[in-house]
């Protein structure tokens, strides 16, 4: 009974120093004792979004546990070694035209670099994919006008082919060279995250060691990922609440390079989504905000906002996910100057 008991204090003892349940405990108390009605709000809020998100999260978990216990992952690395500029190219058209927000999208990368798979096409599909959709470029035409939902998608394909080549030079650095966490997958960046030719057994029921890992390989990327998302819809949903949308329009209002600046980088902490952001963007510029300071506040927060910007940070290592935030941030400030040019030859 006392080792019984030891152990189990133990586990409490790690689940407080977790970072990510330790912060997630801090908000829902200070919500619940200080706004409770807010706190329940919030609670159904992320559970919404984590309903939404979970059939991608538990189909990237089951395609990497799967790579990992039957041996596949070794095969799709080397699919990719020697084709990278190929595969940034395909990744970004891709991205743009894919249907993932960019919390859905995390999953799918924690799956594709934990297999091995470049960290360059990786970042390209990242980038590419939350900025627009089939379903987000009609919405987008309907609100704004079909030169926006255009030039958004235009925006997807460049920002990805701008982080996957840029990711292409940076991952021949030692600080790129294997992207991921400790603990996260067994993946990275190019061929020397792939491990040595191995059989590969596909029937993994058949053997129950094999069995075993994908169990606890799944397992343990639910676990992690869980969390971190669970964390990042608390905070978008406290955000949405207490950051008054007034303020957003005082921030980007104006014209010239300074709002584009300011759009860019207000963004990335005050965006919503993709559905809610339209209207808000259509109020703005009916109060004088620039059409490149809504491109470049649409593109910067859907790639960064902070639920996005929190699970990265917990996937991969500090290097790859300040490169992230910095071919975000350039590359929108980039697409909504280019914007701005372009309106008047529209």
């Amino acid at each position: 009974m006392t080792l019984i008991s030891l152990d189990r204090l133990d586990k409490v003892r790690k689940w407080r120093a977790d970072p990510a349940f330790a912060a997630l405990g801090a908000v829902l108390a200070a919500l619940l004792v200080f706004a409770p009605q807010q706190g329940v709000a919030t609670l159904r809020e992320a559970g919404d979004s984590l309903i939404h998100t979970g059939p991608f999260l538990l189909l990237s978990i089951g395609i990497a546990a799967y790579a990992s216990a039957s041996g596949a992952d070794n095969l799709i690395g080397r699919v990719f070694q020697g084709r990278t500029t190929t595969m940034i190219v395909a990744a970004a058209l891709f991205g743009a035209l894919s249907p993932f927000c960019s919390c859905g999208v995390i999953p799918i990368i924690a799956a594709l670099l934990s297999m091995g798979v470049p960290l360059a096409p990786v970042m390209a599909f990242w980038l590419a994919s939350p900025v627009m959709d089939p379903a987000m470029f009609a919405l987008t035409t309907g609100v704004l006008g079909f030169d926006y939902a255009l030039a958004k998608t235009l925006a997807a394909l460049w920002l990805g082919l701008a982080g996957g080549f840029g990711s292409y030079f940076l991952a021949r650095t030692p600080l790129f060279a294997d992207p991921l966490r400790e603990g996260v997958g067994n993946g990275g960046c190019g061929g020397a995250s792939v491990r040595a030719p191995a059989p590969v057994a596909w029937a993994i029921w058949t053997e129950p060691a094999r069995l075993g890992k994908f169990g606890k390989s799944a397992l343990g990327n639910l676990v992690f990922l869980g969390k971190w998302l669970v964390l990042a819809f608390v905070l978008e949903s406290v955000m949405i609440a207490y950051v008054p949308a007034g303020w957003i329009a005082k921030a980007v209002g104006g014209e010239g390079l300074a709002p584009i600046a300011v759009a860019t980088l207000v963004g990335v902490p005050t965006y919503l989504n993709g559905t809610a952001a339209l209207p808000l963007v259509d109020g703005l510029l009916g109060q004088g905000m620039a059409p490149g300071a809504a491109m470049a506040f649409m593109v910067a927060g859907g790639v960064t906002c902070i639920p996005a910007a929190i699970a990265v940070f917990a996937l991969v290592k500090r290097p790859v996910f300040l490169a992230y935030l910095g071919f975000a941030l350039v590359g929108s400030f980039i697409a909504g100057l280019a914007f701005q040019l372009a309106v008047p030859l529209i």
